[in-house]
């Protein structure tokens, strides 16, 4: 259409091309779930941020306090990601708005694009990140223990965050493109076999799949390394006891980002390699999957943190 033959107010903008507000109005529970599932989401976080500066404080091991570092960033993550998407959806469920009206120029859709992206791969690319630290140290502990100091652990937070927002900003530089999606309360970038969304879905879901499939192969290795360090007969127990739990939690960390996350990168992958629809219902069963990571990880941390808190007051008795 011509710009002169119309008015500017027939004009949509890229965001709207796909999926168009006003929407359908959500069920009464929606909200109610949606508020429910961030209260506890920021508060478990939050708690086990205070618990892991606590144990942050007490720690001798500088391996361990490695760990925490990492752990830290994992938790600051997921909290930020849970309050800025949260906020989103629960003001939308609450008040309604129409977002053609609020954002009529999509940068309010292309932020909580960026967001869903940005706090989805972080956590994912810190797991690998962690991954490998613990590999290091367990297979090479006096390489890394002499040459690696505690600021160079934040930065290298630091990096990962950076490299996901680098990836965050690719649909805004042509590469993708971020869209309004149904029920009406979320934009994601868009899941297509074509063009430049084809080599943007391809990069969010094998970044993703790659950072746990690394996480599992050297999670895996040191694991069987750590089995052979306990059944030996030299090193410290009190180390060993910190490796043990450092690694178990690390598992856990693993086997629930892949639970949470795997369905939905898989589906992204399949949709844009065999060209099929995009099911909306699947879409956003695959994201809710996804967002539960934000919530279950930070009871690793408290909880293992009760633990050791008991196993204390047995050992005082």
């Amino acid at each position: 259409m011509n710009a002169s033959d119309g008015p500017a107010a027939n004009y949509t903008p890229l965001c709207y091309s796909i999926n168009n507000p006003p929407f359908m109005l959500p069920p009464s529970g929606a909200v109610r779930f949606s508020a429910t599932f961030s209260a506890v989401g920021l508060t478990s976080n939050l708690v086990a941020f205070i618990v892991l500066v606590n144990s942050f404080r007490k720690t001798q091991s500088r391996s361990r306090s490695f760990f925490l570092i990492f752990l830290g960033g994992l938790v600051v993550t997921d909290f930020m990601g849970l309050l800025v998407t949260g906020s989103i959806v629960v003001s939308f469920y609450v008040t309604h708005f129409n977002w053609r009206d609020v954002d009529p120029d999509c940068h309010f859709c292309n932020f909580m694009g960026m967001s869903m992206v940005f706090y989805g791969l972080s956590p994912l690319l810190l797991g690998a990140t962690m991954a490998i630290e613990r590999f290091i140290g367990i297979n090479h502990p006096f390489a890394r223990s002499t040459s690696m100091p505690k600021s160079r652990t934040v930065s290298m937070v630091l990096m990962v965050w950076l490299l996901a927002g680098c990836i965050a900003l690719l649909p805004l530089m042509g590469l993708g493109s971020y869209h309004m999606q149904i029920p009406g309360s979320w934009c994601f970038f868009n899941i297509s076999s074509e063009g430049s969304d084809l080599v943007f879905s391809l990069i969010f879901s094998l970044v993703g799949l790659i950072s746990i499939a690394v996480s599992f192969l050297l999670n895996t290795v040191s694991v069987v390394t750590l089995i052979r360090v306990c059944c030996g007969q030299g090193g410290s127990q009190r180390r060993r006891d910190h490796e043990v739990e450092m690694m178990v939690q690390l598992i856990l960390i693993m086997l629930i980002a892949s639970i949470s996350w795997c369905p939905l990168l898989i589906y992204v992958l399949m949709s844009v390699v065999t060209a099929a629809p995009v099911s909306a219902e699947q879409l956003m069963f695959s994201i809710r999957m996804a967002t539960c990571n934000q919530i279950f990880d930070p009871w690793i941390y408290i909880m293992f943190q009760v633990s050791r808190l008991r196993s204390s007051l047995l050992k005082l008795c």
